[in-house]
Protein backbone atom coordinates (compact mmCIF):
# COMPACT_ATOMS: atom_id res chain seq x y z
CA UNK A 1 0.00 0.00 0.00
CA UNK A 2 1.37 3.38 -1.12
CA UNK A 3 1.80 6.26 1.63
CA UNK A 4 -0.99 8.85 0.73
CA UNK A 5 -1.11 12.81 1.50
CA UNK A 6 -3.87 14.81 2.41
CA UNK A 7 -3.62 18.74 0.95
CA UNK A 8 -6.92 20.75 1.63
CA UNK A 9 -7.39 23.77 -0.52
CA UNK A 10 -5.96 21.40 -2.94
CA UNK A 11 -7.99 22.94 -6.00
CA UNK A 12 -6.14 25.91 -7.04
CA UNK A 13 -3.13 28.00 -6.36
CA UNK A 14 -0.44 26.66 -3.95
CA UNK A 15 -2.39 23.41 -2.51
CA UNK A 16 -2.81 22.10 -7.12
CA UNK A 17 0.94 23.38 -7.60
CA UNK A 18 2.00 20.88 -4.29
CA UNK A 19 -0.26 18.26 -5.59
CA UNK A 20 2.03 17.89 -8.84
CA UNK A 21 5.23 18.24 -6.59
CA UNK A 22 4.19 15.59 -4.30
CA UNK A 23 3.30 13.57 -6.78
CA UNK A 24 6.89 13.58 -8.22
CA UNK A 25 8.24 13.04 -4.89
CA UNK A 26 6.23 9.64 -4.86
CA UNK A 27 3.26 10.37 -2.31
CA UNK A 28 -0.64 9.10 -3.65
CA UNK A 29 -1.65 12.66 -3.21
CA UNK A 30 -5.77 13.24 -1.43
CA UNK A 31 -7.00 16.60 -2.53
CA UNK A 32 -9.71 17.99 -1.15
CA UNK A 33 -11.59 21.61 -1.88
CA UNK A 34 -15.37 22.46 -2.03
CA UNK A 35 -15.21 21.23 -6.09
CA UNK A 36 -13.40 19.24 -8.30
CA UNK A 37 -10.69 20.80 -10.38
CA UNK A 38 -10.90 19.90 -14.09
CA UNK A 39 -7.40 18.04 -13.73
CA UNK A 40 -5.88 16.26 -11.06
CA UNK A 41 -3.01 13.80 -10.39
CA UNK A 42 -4.73 11.55 -7.55
CA UNK A 43 -7.95 11.08 -5.77
CA UNK A 44 -10.08 14.06 -5.08
CA UNK A 45 -12.70 14.40 -2.39
CA UNK A 46 -15.16 17.36 -2.20
CA UNK A 47 -15.73 18.63 0.47
CA UNK A 48 -16.78 22.30 2.26
CA UNK A 49 -14.11 22.56 5.37
CA UNK A 50 -15.87 25.82 6.75
CA UNK A 51 -18.90 23.11 7.41
CA UNK A 52 -17.77 21.41 10.79
CA UNK A 53 -20.14 18.49 9.78
CA UNK A 54 -18.19 17.87 6.61
CA UNK A 55 -14.91 18.46 8.32
CA UNK A 56 -15.90 15.34 10.48
CA UNK A 57 -16.98 13.48 8.10
CA UNK A 58 -13.85 13.83 6.20
CA UNK A 59 -11.37 13.31 8.83
CA UNK A 60 -13.25 10.04 9.75
CA UNK A 61 -12.65 9.08 6.29
CA UNK A 62 -8.86 9.76 6.14
CA UNK A 63 -8.72 8.40 9.45
CA UNK A 64 -9.81 4.99 8.55
CA UNK A 65 -7.53 4.80 5.20
CA UNK A 66 -4.59 3.57 7.33
CA UNK A 67 -2.34 5.16 4.43
CA UNK A 68 -2.58 8.39 4.70
CA UNK A 69 0.57 9.55 6.93
CA UNK A 70 1.08 13.37 5.63
CA UNK A 71 -1.12 16.64 5.32
CA UNK A 72 -0.82 19.63 4.16
CA UNK A 73 -3.13 22.17 5.88
CA UNK A 74 -3.17 24.41 3.39
CA UNK A 75 -7.34 25.74 2.98
CA UNK A 76 -7.62 29.78 3.98
CA UNK A 77 -9.30 32.71 3.91
CA UNK A 78 -8.58 36.25 4.23
CA UNK A 79 -10.18 39.44 3.58
CA UNK A 80 -8.63 43.18 3.59
CA UNK A 81 -9.77 45.54 6.14
CA UNK A 82 -8.87 48.28 8.58
CA UNK A 83 -8.20 47.38 12.15
CA UNK A 84 -11.34 49.54 12.64
CA UNK A 85 -13.44 47.30 10.13
CA UNK A 86 -12.99 44.03 11.05
CA UNK A 87 -16.31 42.45 11.94
CA UNK A 88 -16.26 39.72 14.86
CA UNK A 89 -18.35 37.13 12.42
CA UNK A 90 -15.98 37.75 9.69
CA UNK A 91 -13.14 37.50 12.55
CA UNK A 92 -14.30 34.31 13.69
CA UNK A 93 -15.07 32.79 10.21
CA UNK A 94 -11.92 33.63 9.09
CA UNK A 95 -10.32 32.60 12.32
CA UNK A 96 -12.27 28.96 12.08
CA UNK A 97 -11.55 28.43 8.47
CA UNK A 98 -7.53 29.05 8.78
CA UNK A 99 -7.29 26.95 12.29
CA UNK A 100 -10.28 24.08 12.91
CA UNK A 101 -9.86 21.66 9.94
CA UNK A 102 -6.34 21.43 10.66
CA UNK A 103 -6.82 20.70 13.84
CA UNK A 104 -9.45 18.33 13.35
CA UNK A 105 -8.21 16.46 10.40
CA UNK A 106 -4.14 16.17 11.59
CA UNK A 107 -5.70 14.76 14.70
CA UNK A 108 -7.65 12.08 12.96
CA UNK A 109 -4.27 11.13 10.87
CA UNK A 110 -2.44 10.36 14.48
CA UNK A 111 -3.05 7.12 15.28
CA UNK A 112 -1.72 6.00 11.76
CA UNK A 113 1.17 7.84 11.60
CA UNK A 114 2.62 7.06 15.27
CA UNK A 115 1.90 3.63 14.24
CA UNK A 116 4.67 4.06 11.27
CA UNK A 117 6.58 5.45 13.39
CA UNK A 118 6.41 8.26 10.88
CA UNK A 119 4.73 11.51 9.52
CA UNK A 120 4.54 14.62 7.63
CA UNK A 121 2.44 17.90 8.73
CA UNK A 122 3.03 21.17 6.74
CA UNK A 123 0.99 24.00 7.77
CA UNK A 124 0.81 26.62 4.99
CA UNK A 125 0.67 30.04 7.34
CA UNK A 126 1.74 33.70 5.92
CA UNK A 127 4.55 36.39 6.31
CA UNK A 128 1.45 38.88 7.69
CA UNK A 129 1.83 37.50 10.72
CA UNK A 130 4.71 39.39 10.49
CA UNK A 131 2.78 42.99 10.44
CA UNK A 132 0.98 43.77 7.29
CA UNK A 133 -1.70 46.27 6.78
CA UNK A 134 -5.12 45.26 6.59
CA UNK A 135 -4.54 42.02 7.02
CA UNK A 136 -5.93 41.83 10.81
CA UNK A 137 -7.82 38.63 10.88
CA UNK A 138 -6.03 36.93 8.59
CA UNK A 139 -3.22 37.37 10.27
CA UNK A 140 -4.45 36.19 13.61
CA UNK A 141 -5.54 33.13 12.06
CA UNK A 142 -2.08 32.22 10.72
CA UNK A 143 -0.07 32.92 13.96
CA UNK A 144 -2.59 30.65 15.43
CA UNK A 145 -1.95 27.56 12.94
CA UNK A 146 1.67 28.66 13.44
CA UNK A 147 1.51 28.40 17.33
CA UNK A 148 -0.24 25.15 17.33
CA UNK A 149 2.42 23.57 14.93
CA UNK A 150 5.22 24.80 17.81
CA UNK A 151 3.14 22.36 20.04
CA UNK A 152 2.76 19.76 17.43
CA UNK A 153 6.67 19.61 16.62
CA UNK A 154 7.47 19.35 20.16
CA UNK A 155 5.08 16.87 21.08
CA UNK A 156 5.33 14.18 18.45
CA UNK A 157 9.30 14.32 17.54
CA UNK A 158 9.49 11.40 19.28
CA UNK A 159 6.56 9.54 17.21
CA UNK A 160 8.75 9.94 14.36
CA UNK A 161 5.99 12.48 13.25
CA UNK A 162 7.42 15.82 11.90
CA UNK A 163 5.60 19.58 12.09
CA UNK A 164 6.64 22.40 9.61
CA UNK A 165 4.67 25.92 9.35
CA UNK A 166 5.97 27.44 6.07
CA UNK A 167 4.93 31.20 5.34
CA UNK A 168 4.74 32.51 2.17
CA UNK A 169 5.48 36.03 0.99
CA UNK A 170 3.46 37.26 -1.67
CA UNK A 171 2.70 34.49 -3.98
CA UNK A 172 0.42 34.65 -7.01
CA UNK A 173 -2.15 32.65 -5.96
CA UNK A 174 -6.19 33.30 -6.67
CA UNK A 175 -6.85 34.45 -3.26
CA UNK A 176 -4.16 36.44 -3.47
CA UNK A 177 -5.35 38.42 -6.85
CA UNK A 178 -8.92 38.58 -5.72
CA UNK A 179 -8.03 40.83 -2.85
CA UNK A 180 -4.80 42.28 -5.27
CA UNK A 181 -5.45 43.14 -8.42
CA UNK A 182 -3.43 43.79 -11.14
CA UNK A 183 -2.84 47.89 -10.73
CA UNK A 184 -4.53 48.34 -7.01
CA UNK A 185 -3.05 49.62 -4.01
CA UNK A 186 -2.36 46.46 -2.05
CA UNK A 187 -0.38 44.71 -5.68
CA UNK A 188 1.55 48.27 -5.24
CA UNK A 189 2.10 47.42 -1.71
CA UNK A 190 3.29 44.22 -1.16
CA UNK A 191 5.54 44.38 -4.54
CA UNK A 192 7.37 46.78 -2.73
CA UNK A 193 7.94 44.28 0.16
CA UNK A 194 9.68 42.35 -2.33
CA UNK A 195 13.51 42.88 -3.07
CA UNK A 196 12.62 41.41 -6.83
CA UNK A 197 9.97 43.49 -7.55
CA UNK A 198 7.91 40.07 -8.39
CA UNK A 199 5.39 37.69 -6.74
CA UNK A 200 6.46 34.10 -5.82
CA UNK A 201 4.50 31.77 -8.33
CA UNK A 202 2.97 28.52 -6.55
CA UNK A 203 5.05 26.26 -8.16
CA UNK A 204 7.93 27.85 -6.08
CA UNK A 205 6.04 27.40 -2.73
CA UNK A 206 5.22 23.59 -3.41
CA UNK A 207 9.17 23.28 -3.83
CA UNK A 208 9.57 23.68 -0.54
CA UNK A 209 6.26 22.00 0.83
CA UNK A 210 7.84 18.66 -1.20
CA UNK A 211 11.32 19.32 0.72
CA UNK A 212 9.72 19.20 3.77
CA UNK A 213 7.48 16.25 2.96
CA UNK A 214 10.59 14.37 1.75
CA UNK A 215 11.91 11.17 3.62
CA UNK A 216 14.40 13.29 5.64
CA UNK A 217 12.88 16.61 6.58
CA UNK A 218 15.71 19.41 7.20
CA UNK A 219 17.67 18.91 10.47
CA UNK A 220 19.52 20.80 12.39
CA UNK A 221 22.04 18.46 14.72
CA UNK A 222 19.38 16.21 14.54
CA UNK A 223 16.43 18.02 15.46
CA UNK A 224 13.46 18.79 13.44
CA UNK A 225 13.16 21.85 12.00
CA UNK A 226 10.45 23.98 12.98
CA UNK A 227 10.01 27.19 10.90
CA UNK A 228 10.62 27.84 7.54
CA UNK A 229 9.56 31.43 5.87
CA UNK A 230 9.30 31.98 2.39
CA UNK A 231 9.67 34.81 0.29
CA UNK A 232 10.68 35.76 -3.17
CA UNK A 233 14.55 36.12 -2.39
CA UNK A 234 17.06 35.19 -4.99
CA UNK A 235 18.86 31.63 -4.06
CA UNK A 236 21.08 29.38 -5.67
CA UNK A 237 19.47 26.17 -8.09
CA UNK A 238 21.91 24.13 -6.66
CA UNK A 239 19.57 23.16 -2.94
CA UNK A 240 16.36 24.01 -4.61
CA UNK A 241 16.50 23.35 -8.37
CA UNK A 242 12.89 23.95 -9.03
CA UNK A 243 13.09 27.89 -8.55
CA UNK A 244 15.54 30.64 -9.00
CA UNK A 245 13.79 33.07 -6.49
CA UNK A 246 13.08 30.64 -3.53
CA UNK A 247 14.52 32.28 -0.27
CA UNK A 248 14.43 30.67 2.70
CA UNK A 249 14.62 32.09 6.35
CA UNK A 250 15.01 29.04 8.39
CA UNK A 251 15.01 29.07 12.35
CA UNK A 252 14.92 25.94 14.82
CA UNK A 253 13.33 26.08 17.99
CA UNK A 254 14.50 22.91 19.68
Amino acid sequence: MSQSIVITGASKGIGRASADALIEQGWSVIGVARRSPRCFPGIFLEADLADQNQTQALATDLGTRGNVLGIVNNVGLAKQETFDDVQPNVFTAIMDLNVRPALELTQALLPGMRSARFGRIINVTSLVTRGFAFRSSYAAAKAALESLTRTMAVELAADGVTANAIAPGPTETELFRANNPPGSEGEARYLRSVPMRRFAQPEEIAAAIAFLAGERPLSSQGRPCLWMEVQAWGVSRTHYPRSEILGLHIKTVF
